[in-house]
Protein backbone atom coordinates (compact mmCIF):
# COMPACT_ATOMS: atom_id res chain seq x y z
CA UNK A 1 0.00 0.00 0.00
CA UNK A 2 1.30 3.94 -1.03
CA UNK A 3 2.48 5.95 2.13
CA UNK A 4 0.08 8.97 2.57
CA UNK A 5 2.36 11.91 1.29
CA UNK A 6 3.54 13.84 4.74
CA UNK A 7 1.62 17.06 5.14
CA UNK A 8 3.33 20.41 5.18
CA UNK A 9 3.21 22.72 7.77
CA UNK A 10 4.14 26.30 8.31
CA UNK A 11 5.62 27.44 11.70
CA UNK A 12 5.49 31.17 12.63
CA UNK A 13 6.76 31.63 15.94
CA UNK A 14 9.61 34.68 16.58
CA UNK A 15 10.57 32.88 19.28
CA UNK A 16 13.84 30.76 17.87
CA UNK A 17 14.17 28.21 20.38
CA UNK A 18 10.06 27.77 20.47
CA UNK A 19 10.25 27.32 16.49
CA UNK A 20 13.06 24.29 16.68
CA UNK A 21 11.07 22.76 19.31
CA UNK A 22 8.06 22.67 17.15
CA UNK A 23 9.78 21.38 14.27
CA UNK A 24 11.52 18.87 16.12
CA UNK A 25 9.05 17.39 17.58
CA UNK A 26 7.07 17.54 13.56
CA UNK A 27 10.27 16.14 12.07
CA UNK A 28 10.54 13.20 14.63
CA UNK A 29 6.98 12.61 13.45
CA UNK A 30 7.42 12.33 9.51
CA UNK A 31 5.68 16.19 8.94
CA UNK A 32 7.75 18.42 6.56
CA UNK A 33 7.93 21.87 7.98
CA UNK A 34 9.07 25.27 7.26
CA UNK A 35 9.57 28.46 9.65
CA UNK A 36 8.89 32.13 9.50
CA UNK A 37 9.71 34.40 12.59
CA UNK A 38 6.57 36.89 11.47
CA UNK A 39 3.91 37.38 9.89
CA UNK A 40 4.55 39.06 6.47
CA UNK A 41 7.16 36.28 5.70
CA UNK A 42 4.34 33.71 5.86
CA UNK A 43 1.82 36.19 4.41
CA UNK A 44 4.33 36.45 0.88
CA UNK A 45 4.74 32.65 0.79
CA UNK A 46 1.34 31.76 0.54
CA UNK A 47 1.10 33.76 -2.92
CA UNK A 48 3.47 30.82 -4.00
CA UNK A 49 3.10 27.52 -2.04
CA UNK A 50 0.08 26.70 0.28
CA UNK A 51 0.90 24.26 3.15
CA UNK A 52 -1.85 21.58 4.39
CA UNK A 53 -1.52 23.50 8.14
CA UNK A 54 -0.24 27.00 9.74
CA UNK A 55 0.67 26.63 13.76
CA UNK A 56 0.66 30.87 14.47
CA UNK A 57 1.93 32.49 17.63
CA UNK A 58 -0.47 35.37 18.19
CA UNK A 59 2.65 37.77 19.86
CA UNK A 60 4.48 38.62 16.77
CA UNK A 61 6.75 41.63 15.87
CA UNK A 62 4.96 43.15 12.95
CA UNK A 63 1.50 42.00 13.19
CA UNK A 64 -1.02 40.70 15.65
CA UNK A 65 -1.29 37.33 15.59
CA UNK A 66 -5.41 36.88 15.28
CA UNK A 67 -5.17 39.34 12.33
CA UNK A 68 -2.32 36.82 10.61
CA UNK A 69 -5.02 33.93 11.19
CA UNK A 70 -8.36 35.56 9.97
CA UNK A 71 -5.90 36.34 6.76
CA UNK A 72 -4.39 32.83 6.21
CA UNK A 73 -8.07 31.93 6.25
CA UNK A 74 -8.97 34.41 3.69
CA UNK A 75 -6.24 33.22 1.44
CA UNK A 76 -5.51 29.36 2.31
CA UNK A 77 -7.93 26.29 2.78
CA UNK A 78 -5.36 25.09 5.47
CA UNK A 79 -5.38 24.30 8.80
CA UNK A 80 -4.78 26.55 11.68
CA UNK A 81 -2.95 25.95 15.14
CA UNK A 82 -2.70 28.75 17.56
CA UNK A 83 0.28 28.25 19.75
CA UNK A 84 0.48 31.17 22.11
CA UNK A 85 1.44 32.66 25.51
CA UNK A 86 -1.97 33.84 25.66
CA UNK A 87 -4.54 32.11 28.02
CA UNK A 88 -7.41 34.48 28.35
CA UNK A 89 -10.75 33.78 27.14
CA UNK A 90 -11.10 36.33 24.80
CA UNK A 91 -8.05 35.66 22.85
CA UNK A 92 -8.90 31.87 22.39
CA UNK A 93 -12.29 32.63 21.56
CA UNK A 94 -11.59 35.69 18.98
CA UNK A 95 -8.53 33.38 17.28
CA UNK A 96 -10.74 30.70 16.59
CA UNK A 97 -13.82 32.45 15.68
CA UNK A 98 -11.55 34.22 13.43
CA UNK A 99 -10.24 31.32 11.65
CA UNK A 100 -8.10 28.67 14.04
CA UNK A 101 -8.98 25.02 14.73
CA UNK A 102 -7.21 24.34 17.91
CA UNK A 103 -5.54 26.75 20.54
CA UNK A 104 -2.80 25.80 22.43
CA UNK A 105 -1.19 27.83 25.36
CA UNK A 106 2.59 27.54 26.57
CA UNK A 107 4.31 26.13 27.97
CA UNK A 108 3.09 23.10 26.02
CA UNK A 109 4.10 19.33 25.42
CA UNK A 110 5.60 18.61 22.25
CA UNK A 111 3.66 15.11 21.89
CA UNK A 112 0.13 16.59 22.45
CA UNK A 113 0.85 19.42 19.59
CA UNK A 114 1.38 17.06 17.43
CA UNK A 115 -1.18 14.93 18.80
CA UNK A 116 -3.71 18.56 17.61
CA UNK A 117 -1.98 18.60 14.91
CA UNK A 118 -2.73 15.50 13.37
CA UNK A 119 -6.15 15.94 14.62
CA UNK A 120 -6.56 18.66 12.63
CA UNK A 121 -5.59 17.30 9.19
CA UNK A 122 -7.50 14.04 9.86
CA UNK A 123 -10.69 16.43 9.86
CA UNK A 124 -9.74 18.28 6.84
CA UNK A 125 -8.07 15.01 5.13
CA UNK A 126 -4.75 16.34 4.70
CA UNK A 127 -1.53 13.83 4.55
CA UNK A 128 -1.24 12.70 8.15
CA UNK A 129 2.51 10.24 8.39
CA UNK A 130 1.36 7.01 9.55
CA UNK A 131 -2.21 7.20 8.57
CA UNK A 132 -4.00 5.69 5.52
CA UNK A 133 -4.75 8.40 2.43
CA UNK A 134 -7.64 9.96 3.05
CA UNK A 135 -7.59 12.45 -0.70
CA UNK A 136 -6.35 11.80 -4.12
CA UNK A 137 -4.25 14.88 -4.91
CA UNK A 138 -2.11 14.86 -8.08
CA UNK A 139 0.59 17.90 -8.76
CA UNK A 140 1.53 18.80 -12.60
CA UNK A 141 4.95 20.31 -13.26
CA UNK A 142 7.25 20.97 -16.19
CA UNK A 143 4.30 18.58 -18.35
CA UNK A 144 4.12 15.84 -15.81
CA UNK A 145 2.05 14.48 -13.22
CA UNK A 146 1.41 12.87 -10.42
CA UNK A 147 -0.74 10.83 -8.37
CA UNK A 148 0.33 11.00 -4.75
CA UNK A 149 -1.74 8.42 -3.34
CA UNK A 150 -0.73 5.83 -5.99
CA UNK A 151 2.47 7.06 -6.71
CA UNK A 152 1.69 7.01 -10.20
CA UNK A 153 4.16 9.28 -12.54
CA UNK A 154 2.51 10.22 -15.94
CA UNK A 155 4.48 11.79 -18.08
CA UNK A 156 4.00 14.32 -21.58
CA UNK A 157 3.27 11.72 -24.04
CA UNK A 158 0.52 9.80 -21.42
CA UNK A 159 2.97 7.30 -20.26
CA UNK A 160 2.61 5.75 -16.74
CA UNK A 161 4.95 4.68 -14.42
CA UNK A 162 4.54 3.28 -10.90
CA UNK A 163 7.27 4.72 -8.82
CA UNK A 164 8.66 3.02 -5.56
CA UNK A 165 7.73 4.61 -2.42
CA UNK A 166 11.46 5.91 -1.82
CA UNK A 167 11.22 7.65 -5.07
CA UNK A 168 8.01 9.25 -4.85
CA UNK A 169 8.64 10.49 -1.37
CA UNK A 170 11.31 12.39 -2.56
CA UNK A 171 9.57 13.55 -5.58
CA UNK A 172 6.71 14.65 -3.06
CA UNK A 173 9.20 16.70 -1.09
CA UNK A 174 10.58 18.60 -4.00
CA UNK A 175 7.30 18.64 -5.21
CA UNK A 176 5.30 20.81 -1.88
CA UNK A 177 8.66 22.90 -1.79
CA UNK A 178 9.40 24.11 -5.91
CA UNK A 179 11.94 26.88 -6.66
CA UNK A 180 13.60 25.98 -2.72
CA UNK A 181 16.75 24.16 -2.19
CA UNK A 182 16.27 21.40 0.16
CA UNK A 183 19.39 19.63 1.63
CA UNK A 184 19.88 15.76 2.07
CA UNK A 185 18.83 15.50 5.12
CA UNK A 186 14.88 17.23 4.33
CA UNK A 187 14.61 14.80 1.55
CA UNK A 188 15.45 11.76 3.54
CA UNK A 189 13.33 13.12 6.62
CA UNK A 190 16.36 12.50 9.10
CA UNK A 191 18.33 15.43 10.86
CA UNK A 192 21.25 12.68 11.15
CA UNK A 193 22.20 11.82 8.05
CA UNK A 194 25.32 10.27 7.40
CA UNK A 195 28.06 11.69 4.96
CA UNK A 196 28.05 8.42 3.65
CA UNK A 197 25.02 7.71 2.88
CA UNK A 198 24.16 8.14 -0.76
CA UNK A 199 20.73 7.00 -0.98
CA UNK A 200 19.28 9.94 -1.55
CA UNK A 201 21.81 10.94 -4.60
CA UNK A 202 20.32 7.26 -5.68
CA UNK A 203 17.09 8.17 -5.69
CA UNK A 204 17.79 11.69 -7.39
CA UNK A 205 19.81 9.92 -10.21
CA UNK A 206 16.33 7.42 -10.42
CA UNK A 207 14.14 10.23 -10.64
CA UNK A 208 16.10 12.04 -13.13
CA UNK A 209 16.58 9.02 -15.38
CA UNK A 210 12.65 9.53 -15.63
CA UNK A 211 12.00 12.75 -15.97
CA UNK A 212 14.95 14.81 -17.99
CA UNK A 213 15.60 14.45 -21.41
CA UNK A 214 19.32 14.24 -20.78
CA UNK A 215 20.25 13.21 -17.30
CA UNK A 216 23.67 14.23 -17.46
CA UNK A 217 22.26 17.99 -17.85
CA UNK A 218 19.30 18.50 -15.72
CA UNK A 219 16.67 20.80 -16.30
CA UNK A 220 13.91 19.62 -13.95
CA UNK A 221 15.67 18.33 -10.56
CA UNK A 222 18.93 20.71 -10.15
CA UNK A 223 22.08 20.08 -8.03
CA UNK A 224 23.09 23.33 -5.83
CA UNK A 225 26.51 22.30 -5.32
CA UNK A 226 27.49 22.26 -1.45
CA UNK A 227 23.80 23.10 -1.08
CA UNK A 228 21.54 20.49 -1.62
CA UNK A 229 19.00 20.27 -4.67
CA UNK A 230 16.05 22.08 -6.21
CA UNK A 231 13.00 21.12 -8.39
CA UNK A 232 13.22 24.01 -11.07
CA UNK A 233 9.43 24.00 -12.52
CA UNK A 234 6.06 25.61 -11.11
CA UNK A 235 4.05 23.18 -9.45
CA UNK A 236 0.00 22.82 -9.36
CA UNK A 237 -1.90 21.00 -6.89
CA UNK A 238 -5.59 19.17 -7.77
Amino acid sequence: MAEAPSALVYVVEDDAEVSRLVVMALQDFGFMTETFGDGGSVLRRLRSEKPDLCIVDLGLPDMDGIELVREIARRCSCGVLILTGRGHTVDRVMALEGGGDDYVVKPFEPRELVARVRSILRRRGAGVPGAAPLQRRHARFAGWSLDCAANLLRGPDGTETLLGTAEAQVLRAFLERPHQILTREQLMGSRELSPLDRSIDVRISRLRRKLEADPQNPKVIKTVYGAGYMLAAAVEWE
